[in-house]
């Protein structure tokens, strides 16, 4: 279950209370769902009852309670704890560990869509300037994966039939972006905030690791390369547990979260002391732009990603591919909300930076995916690039929104 997934069933939660009469409040839009703080336990914690506790008037823990007693029952959730003044601390259920890239590459560039604007229509307001005719064309492109309808119009009439209006006003480019070329050009104009100016300069031509567009568009071509590398080899892509056979065993702190379909690490099992949720991020990965180890080329299907333990591989290797199949699981598991967030805050750039987070993940993951040396391909390596693949997916639907191409080769 992702984070996305969760929260929307911590949603139906609240709404079947309302719905009972248990609870009298307005339904949030939303709900967030965060890692606990070191010391709490579950694998997500989520303050939705503290926030109700008021408008229902009722004591916080009164709320967490009631709700808890209906998630338990709730599909992928093994357990509810209420701690503090009324967090409620939720802890997965073992899952399908290939569920995530499973998911990903079933729905392909559909992945991350939802229907959380549906029957909306929406009216995008534009000056004529070049930067608001971008981030217009990819905003209403974004909306349209949260169910709503959206059209651009100019000027300032709007139309009696549009429920909502939005008047977009980024801070127009600085000078003519066509000189960058369509790429690049939409990428200098989407990747700022609306109100950050946007910079026109060769930077984004620059095939280094310095170039977020770059990076992005290199991971994209990455996962072309391992899938017909992996082909030659002889093996295609199963998704499956990312760790390796000996800590997968041993169960080992730092694969712990490589289990779950979000890959983040888990924290089940830990005394329940705070609850409170916590802000910290996702783990980053350092990109790594070399190519990974060449082999002949070939397609590739989803497995088991454990390795079967070889007299060649040290803890620190085993911890080192755990950490970066677990970055990278992070960053998919957050791409829904970040798309969501991109489609509801009017914002592309959100979406753009989302996928430099992707590509970061997979740069720093690539190198796990083939077989080095004399080694067999195996379970663990299916299942990896099953992972690599998702992320292949995920990046070219990402610029696929943007207007931008995602290339096969670089």
């Amino acid at each position: 279950m992702t984070p996305v997934e969760l929260s929307r069933t911590v949603l139906r939660a609240v709404r079947r209370a309302v719905d009972d009469g248990e609870l009298s409040v307005a339904v949030p839009a939303r709900v967030v769902v965060e890692r606990p703080r070191p010391g709490g336990c579950g694998d997500y914690s989520t303050n939705v009852a503290l926030q109700l506790a008021g408008p229902a008037g009722r004591p916080p823990r009164h709320v967490a309670e009631l709700l808890s007693r209906r998630l338990s029952d709730s599909p992928g959730i093994a357990g509810v704890a209420v701690t503090g003044p009324g967090f409620l601390n939720l802890t997965l259920a073992d899952d399908d560990p290939g569920a995530l890239a499973r998911e990903i590459l079933a729905r392909g560039g559909g992945y991350g869509a939802s229907d959380v604007l549906a029957g909306q229509r929406i009216e995008i307001r534009i000056p004529y300037e070049v930067r608001a005719e971008v981030v217009a064309d990819s905003l209403r492109r974004i909306l349209a994966t949260q169910g709503a309808q959206a059209h651009v119009v100019h000027g300032e009439t709007a139309e009696s039939s549009a429920a909502h209006v939005v008047n977009l006003r980024p801070v127009p480019a600085p000078c003519d972006p066509a000189v960058l070329g369509r790429d690049a050009s939409r990428w200098a104009l989407l990747l700022p905030a609306a109100h950050d100016r946007p910079r026109i300069d060769d930077e984004h031509l620059a095939q280094r690791e310095g170039n977020p567009l770059f990076r992005v568009r290199y991971a994209h071509a990455r996962t072309k390369a391992l899938t017909r590398n992996a082909a030659a080899l002889g093996f295609t892509a199963e998704p499956g547990d990312v760790r390796d056979q000996a800590s997968a065993a041993g169960d080992a702190p730092s694969t712990a979260g490589a289990s779950s379909a979000t890959g983040a690490l888990s924290t089940t099992g830990a005394l329940c002391t705070t609850g409170a949720p916590s802000t910290t991020g996702a783990p980053s990965a350092t990109p790594a732009l070399a190519d990974a180890p060449s082999a002949p080329d070939a397609p590739s299907t989803p497995g088991d990603v454990r390795d079967h333990d070889t007299a060649t591989d040290s803890g620190v290797a085993v911890r080192a591919r755990a950490n970066a199949a677990a970055a990278l699981h992070t960053a998919l598991s957050a791409y829904p909300q970040a798309l969501t967030l991109a489609a509801t805050h009017h914002a592309p750039d959100r979406l753009a930076r989302q996928l430099v987070v992707v590509a970061d993940a997979l740069l720093g993951f690539q190198h796990t995916v083939l077989p080095q040396g004399e080694e067999k391909p195996s379970a663990a390596h299916r299942a990896r690039l099953a992972l690599a693949e998702a992320a292949g997916a995920v990046l070219a639907g990402g610029l696929s929104l943007l207007g931008i191409d995602a290339p096969e080769h670089l």
